[in-house]
């Protein structure tokens, strides 16, 4: 999977399709990753103790690595990666613009 923890992406499928989001974890085993602000779904939380209420909350829920791109920071634009090899070091390259990720 090439995207990663702390990458910059753009949404370009489902209900957030063009939203800008910083990935916050990714779960390579099942290629799907957690961003920031996307896929937000509410969910019904029962009252723990006696008198409290319950309530609705929005949590993140993790959506599929393909429906997501890197952002590029440098040519500010959505691209595909590529790697470069230095001295045993894969380096992640912006196939656009050439630039680091």
């Amino acid at each position: 999977m090439k995207i990663k923890k702390g990458d910059n992406v753009l949404i370009i499928a489902g209900k957030d399709k063009g939203k800008k989001a910083k990935v916050l974890r990714s779960f390579p085993s099942r290629g799907m990753i957690l961003a920031e602000g996307v896929n937000v779904k509410k969910t019904h939380k029962r009252p723990k103790k006696q008198g409290e209420k319950g309530q609705i909350i929005e949590v993140a829920f993790p959506l599929e690595c393909s429906k997501a791109q890197i952002f590029c920071s440098k040519c500010d634009k959505p691209t595909r990666v590529g790697y470069r090899v230095e001295e045993g070091n894969k380096i992640r390259l912006c196939k656009k613009c050439k630039a680091e990720l």
